[in-house]
C-alpha cells in the first residue's frame, strides 16, 4: 500500500488528485487492474466527477454548503458535524480500473480530494488490486 499527502487550504474545497494517483501507478510500474482510493478520516471523501470546466467544482462545494451547512441542529461537540454528513454523502473511497498503467476515467473526469474540515495536511491510501 502507498500513501499520499494532501495539503488542503480551505475548510472545503476539491483538490484534483488524478495527476498524482497516475504518477504513483507509473513509478511502482502497474499495469492491469484495479487501484482503491482510501481516505482514512471522517471529514475528508474521495470522489470523481468533471474537472474540465472549474465551476463545476465550485457548484459542489457551494451548493453542499447550502444543503448541509455549517450551524444546523446537530448534537457533536467539535463543531464539524456538517463535514461528517458530507463525506457520508460522498463516500471514502473509489476503486478505479487501470488498464495498461493508465486511469481509466471518461473523457472529462478527474479524480478529486474532498476536504470538509480543513485546512489539513490528509493522508490517501492507494492499493493496488491487480488483474
Amino acid at each position: 500500500m502507498e500513501t499520499l499527502q494532501i495539503p488542503t487550504r480551505e475548510r472545503e474545497e476539491m483538490i484534483d488528485i488524478t495527476t498524482e494517483v497516475q504518477k504513483l501507478i507509473r513509478q511502482n510500474g502497474w499495469g492491469d487492474g484495479g487501484v482503491l482510493l482510501y481516505c482514512p478520516h471522517t471529514t475528508g471523501a474521495i470522489t470523481i466527477n468533471e474537472g474540465a470546466d472549474p465551476d463545476v467544482k465550485r457548484d459542489i462545494v457551494v451548493n453542499m454548503r447550502r444543503l448541509v451547512p455549517h450551524q444546523g441542529d446537530y448534537r457533536h461537540a467539535e463543531g464539524n458535524s456538517d463535514a461528517h454528513l458530507k463525506v457520508s454523502m460522498f463516500g471514502p473511497s473509489q476503486m478505479i480500473i487501470v488498464e495498461s498503467g493508465d486511469l481509466k476515467l471518461g473523457t472529462w473526469q478527474r479524480v478529486f480530494f474532498c476536504e470538509f474540515d480543513g485546512p489539513r495536511t490528509r493522508k490517501l491510501w492507494v492499493k493496488w488490486l491487480s488483474a
